[in-house]
């Protein structure tokens, strides 16, 4: 049986609020400890309870959600789900900058929520395909370093062994686990091997943060 993962939902609106609330109650696996109307109100239940996961709306008073993603994050209160209605390249990437493990928009399904919570919350990221690939396009052009990422990630880039670069390249230019597989210089046995090493090498908690730093460090493209 999986472990029940405890849930904070964020957003202005109580309706929504509730509407969330009452689709996650019928989920054996998740269940929601708290629910606040603003950033500031988040992290201070986000302290107490202790979440694995927080749904965050964006635009909220006192503390929009990108802040308090940031705060969250830094303080390591729990991993976060971005949650919004507008579909809009800047929210994206504030979000993930501000440590964010997911994004999804409101109008997405009832199943699309409670995958995203469980991948989130065991670990994983949680973007849509073409939100992955939006992020990827953006970091990559123009392809290069980002001013001072080389030198700010080289001391964790030197961790790595040679063939863990490789894979790390081939996901900083989008390609999943299957497709990285495919290379016969590689090969399917050893790639989730690689992949959870570079997790730990590199101190990031999902496949975002890997992407992050490649192209922040320039080891992709060329």
């Amino acid at each position: 049986m999986t472990d029940t993962l405890r849930v904070l939902l964020v957003d202005d609106q109580p309706i929504i609020r509730s509407g969330f609330a009452m689709m996650l109650s019928v989920e054996e696996d998740l269940v929601v400890v708290g629910e606040a109307a603003n950033g500031r109100e988040a992290i201070e239940i986000a302290e107490r309870e202790r979440p694995d996961v927080i749904v965050m709306d964006v635009q909220m008073p006192v503390m929009d959600g990108i802040a308090a993603t940031r705060q969250i994050v830094e303080r390591d209160l729990g991993r976060v789900i971005i949650l919004t209605t507008f579909d809009a390249d800047n929210y994206l990437f504030d979000a993930l900058q501000a440590g964010a493990s997911g994004f999804l928009l409101k109008n997405a399904e009832a199943d699309q929520l409670v995958d995203a919570l469980r991948a989130v919350g065991h670990g994983h990221a949680a973007l849509r395909p073409e939100v992955t690939q939006r992020v990827i396009a953006q970091m990559a052009a123009p392809s290069a370093p980002t001013a001072g990422g080389e030198g700010r990630h080289a001391a964790l880039l030197a961790h790595l062994t040679d063939r863990e670069l490789d894979v790390l390249r081939l996901m900083g230019a989008g390609r999943s686990n299957s497709e990285i597989a495919a290379d016969p210089v590689i090969g399917a046995a050893t790639v989730k091997t690689h992949v959870s090493s570079i997790f730990a090498k590199l101190q990031v908690r999902d496949r975002v943060g890997e992407v992050i730093i490649a192209h922040e460090a320039g080891v992709v493209g060329g």
